[in-house]
């Protein structure tokens, strides 16, 4: 952060100074987590029924915080008093980036594939400049600001992912950090439960294109026909990209290779490069061209875009993370998070790298899909058994119709098993994993990484008994 004094810092937040001197500067970071103070920083302490953040202001301070930001006093305690210490978060990361001027804020959003397009987007502008960008997928009121706070005098470029539970999230966020370029994705019915309509996502992830200045950017995906319309949405330049005829960067001869990595020709206005993934999945070639509309937007020439893009890796785990057992059984590790959308992507990239293998797809639970819950699950089954999935293991109760769905494919020649939860899966995969196996595991944050989890500590565990000479015959 840039340094503040606690008087432009009450300023900023709307708030007053309790036992502080005005003129101590905040020169280190803003953490809301105390155990990440250091000598400089500001602690915002945030009020809660279990953990109250007030009872370690103390602390925070003997590790060297100027100031604590929270909604009480602390006795013996230099604070920034506010009635919200969340909306106070926000207010001063406005203020931080309006003194910002040389910052470009790039703001994405989607139902899927977000945080993957957000690393994407940060790796090709830090070849550019200095970058500021969140870990995982920390998007909401909370994570926004606090990656925001992050920008200093020598950032050049912050991307920032914006997760929507409803109409007005983006706006609010759009008014913490406005973006001079907003990136869109995709519309699914991700969080369709709370939304009530995919036109109604539609509105809400809108407002990242809204938000825009005149002088703004609006990269939108012409292959989504919801995405595509926002282009009426903004007074701001709009640049398309996909696979369709109309847009403006362009990928052409899309093949996989046997690991799911996508190569393609990108076509712009400036010319052809020929581009290979090293990332997984053909969803990949969409994350792909977004990210490298928005470099070439900043200027980033072809050929060099064409190679940076051929460079990229994984940031953020547990997101179509390919890795390989010592018993040659391919994992597919997406088990960060799963909609119906994200699900057919990842069954896709399983159907693909497992040609001429034998499948195994290990599936849990889709979260907050509301009347959408019961038909979701069933067309995620459906379209495993219709891809040709092998075995099917499906986790949990709630996810029971995914089994329903897979079974009413009549000719299907694979089988679906109904498990109780994580232990059970990992028990059959344990007792039933051939060599050459391809698995898949997917689903919402409910546990599911346990069962990739424990598959992967297999794979280390064979690796060293084999390195020992107790593994048997090599």
């Amino acid at each position: 952060m840039i340094p503040l004094r606690l008087a432009e810092v009450a300023a900023a937040v709307d708030g007053r100074l309790v036992a502080a001197d005005p003129t101590a500067a905040v020169t280190g970071s803003v953490e809301f987590d105390s155990r990440k103070v250091g000598p400089g920083g500001l602690f915002v302490a945030f009020p809660g029924e279990q953990v109250d953040g007030h009872d370690y202001a103390e602390g925070a301070i003997r590790a060297g915080a100027v100031a604590v930001l929270g909604t009480r006093p602390v006795p013996a305690v230099p604070m920034v008093l506010v009635d919200d210490a969340q909306a106070a978060l926000g207010r001063l990361a406005r203020a931080v980036v309006d003194r910002l001027p040389g910052l470009t804020v790039i703001g994405l959003t989607g139902s899927s594939g977000k945080t993957s397009t957000k690393d994407l987007i940060a790796a090709l502008t830090s070849r550019l400049g200095p970058t500021v960008a969140p870990p995982g997928s920390f998007n909401n009121e909370l994570g926004h600001p606090y990656t925001a706070l992050q920008a200093g005098p020598d950032t050049r470029y912050l991307v920032l992912e914006k997760g929507a539970r409803g109409v007005g999230h983006i706006r609010y966020l759009c008014d913490v950090v406005p973006p001079q370029i907003s990136v869109v994705l995709n519309v699914g019915v991700a969080h369709i439960g709370e939304f009530g309509s995919q036109e109604t996502i539609a509105l809400a992830k809108g407002e990242l294109v809204a938000a825009l200045p005149a002088d703004g950017l609006a990269v939108l995906n012409a292959d989504d026909g919801l995405v595509a319309a926002m282009a009426t949405r903004t007074q701001a330049r709009v640049i398309r990209y996909g696979e369709a005829a109309e847009a403006d960067i362009r990928a052409v001869d899309v093949v996989l290779d046997e690991r799911g990595r996508p190569s393609f020709t990108l076509v712009t206005p400036e010319g052809e490069a020929p581009v290979r993934l090293g990332l997984t999945g053909r969803h990949q070639v969409s994350n792909s061209l977004a990210a490298a509309a928005v470099a070439r937007e900043l200027g980033m020439p072809l050929t060099e875009l064409a190679i940076a893009l051929g460079e990229m890796g994984l940031v953020s785990t547990r997101r179509m993370d390919v890795f390989e057992r010592i018993d040659s059984v391919t994992v597919i590790d997406d088990s960060y998070n799963a909609n119906p959308a994200s699900m057919e992507v990842a069954l896709r990239a399983l159907a693909g790298i497992g040609q001429r293998r034998r499948t195994v797809a290990v599936l849990g639970y889709m979260a907050e899909l509301g009347s959408y819950e019961h038909d979701g699950h069933v067309e995620v089954g459906r379209l495993a058994a219709e891809l040709g999935v092998d075995r099917l293991l499906v986790v949990g109760e709630a996810a029971a119709p995914i089994h329903e769905g897979a079974t009413s494919v009549r000719d299907w020649g694979g089988e679906s098993v109904q498990l109780t939860d994580q232990a059970d899966a990992v028990e059959v995969l344990r007792g039933d994993l051939r060599p050459g196996d391809v698995v898949l595991v997917k689903g919402s944050r409910y546990r599911t990484w346990e069962v990739a989890d424990a598959l992967r500590v297999d794979a280390v565990a064979d690796q060293a008994a084999g390195a020992t000479g107790d593994g048997g015959p090599a």
